[in-house]
């Protein structure tokens, strides 16, 4: 087991049931290829709720987590669309997505910009200029109005993913 802190993280000041979540326009990676796509066009598209999932570096212990419970999860299959943010590079996501055999689009964010707008940005152990997503996960209407949202108040921290579920509307 990997020996580390559990560290409370600042309150978040992210978007709410009820509010509208901000749009943007980022590298949408797959297995095997990457172009910019706006997230606004994405949920319009979509057959259902846009759920969006934020993890830190796509690499990392919390980002494969995340990434495998929702491959086991079969959220591919259960939900509108399930895309990503993180941090990481449009050649890493796609390397990650090939080796986990991940079947979701995840858009690269190396500036952490749409993490710092969804205000679940946090910096990286005292590192300056550093920061990258906390996990977070928002259900959105195809008019990118929140519908649910889970946002950890901790690091490491992972939702219950059957209460989630619930109330992400993927039962």
């Amino acid at each position: 087991m990997v020996d580390f802190d559990v560290v409370e993280l600042a309150e978040a000041d992210h978007p709410r049931p009820g509010d509208n979540a901000p749009d943007f326009t980022r590298p949408l990676v797959t297995d095997e290829f990457w172009e910019d796509r706006t997230l606004s066009t994405l949920a319009s598209e979509a057959d259902g709720p846009t759920i969006l999932v934020f993890t830190p570096m796509i690499g990392s212990f919390v980002g494969k987590y995340v990434w495998d419970e929702l491959r086991d999860r079969d959220w591919d299959e259960r939900a509108g669309r399930v895309i990503g943010v993180t941090i990481s590079t449009p050649y890493a996501i796609t390397r990650f997505l090939e080796d986990e055999d991940c079947p979701f689009a995840v858009f690269s964010d190396p500036t952490n910009a749409v993490a710092e707008t969804y205000g679940v940005a946090h910096d990286l152990d005292d590192m300056n200029g550093l920061s990258e997503p906390r996990p977070a996960f928002f259900a959105l209407e195809s008019d990118l109005s929140v519908q649910a949202a889970w946002v950890a108040s901790e690091w490491p921290e992972f939702p219950d993913y059957d209460d989630l579920e619930g109330d992400l509307g993927l039962e």
